[in-house]
């Protein structure tokens, strides 16, 4: 039986942890992909921080479906090793918060350089997070990111083969697909479709790049979902809407959550909720 689980990167709705748990409740979310959290990025905070995060968490029935961190969100040129040493802290972080998943990058590549190049040194530094990881039970989710060397499908596909670990997954990330030009449905997904762990919630136009709610550009994010509902997946959908620049309110239902906030983060949130909410409905019949 397939569960879609819905979460959502609450930093985009309000920096402050209280004020994240109160509208994602109005939504019924219980999930947070936590990238940022009272100011500052999670991975930042010392050990003794992220247990009172986790204690704060606790107390209002929320949990972490993945810690959104930049690892691997650096140019392939920069020293590696602080890199390692702020992948090795959050899995202990990861460990605090009982959570499985850590969101990851496969690093910015030159501009204007073929990602080939670096190849084997892509490899070499994501073997040592593998390596890390052995025994902490956390699953390495590899995001499809515009700029780095999985930024397509096949470079994707290339790099979680090659590691040949059962730890590390794919993310499936629409908006960031469409905004390089792939051509998410059926190729994209019919490639990876069985390293798919994980979906980010945003959808994008081919003809400005501009990024919109689920089923409202270019992602095939409807046909993606079905298909993955019907082979049973079960996992989480994590709403990452990055909607500043949005002023559709009026999809918005009158009795939604939402429908009667000023314009900002809270009511851009209420849209991309609505939109999938009403994607699953479709494709679930429920």
């Amino acid at each position: 039986m397939s569960q879609f689980v819905l979460s959502a990167f609450a930093d985009e709705v309000a920096t402050e942890l209280t004020t994240q748990m109160d509208i994602l409740d109005e939504h019924d979310i219980k999930f947070i992909e936590m990238r940022g959290v009272n100011g500052k990025p999670l991975v930042h905070y010392d050990l003794d921080e992220v247990k009172a995060i986790k204690k704060a968490m606790d107390e209002r029935g929320f949990k972490l479906s993945a810690i959104g961190s930049p690892i691997g969100k650096i140019k392939i040129t920069d020293d590696f090793e602080p890199h390692l040493a702020l992948f090795k802290h959050t899995l202990e972080i990861a460990k605090i918060m009982e959570c499985r998943y850590i969101r990851m990058f496969s690093f910015f590549m030159p501009e204007g350089e073929d990602p080939s190049n670096y190849r084997d040194e892509v490899l070499h530094r994501w073997s040592q997070f593998v390596e890390a990881e052995k025994g902490s039970g956390v699953i390495l989710l590899h995001e499809n990111e515009k700029g780095i060397y999985g930024d397509t499908p096949e470079r994707c596909l290339d790099l979680i083969k090659s590691l040949h670990s059962d730890h590390v997954k794919a993310i499936f990330d629409f908006a960031n697909f469409v905004q390089c030009d792939v051509k998410n449905y059926p190729d994209g997904y019919e490639l990876l479709k069985d390293y798919i762990e994980y979906i980010h919630v945003k959808d994008a136009r081919y003809s400005d790049h501009q990024v919109v709610p689920a089923g409202h550009g270019d992602g095939d994010v409807k046909e993606i979902l079905k298909d993955l509902y019907r082979h049973g997946f079960e996992g989480f959908l994590s709403l990452e809407p990055h909607l500043w620049n949005f002023k559709g309110y009026s999809d918005l239902e009158p009795n939604s959550p939402g429908f009667h906030l000023p314009e900002g983060e809270a009511k851009n949130f209420a849209v991309a909720v609505q939109a999938i909410k009403n994607l699953i409905r479709e494709i679930t019949n429920r």
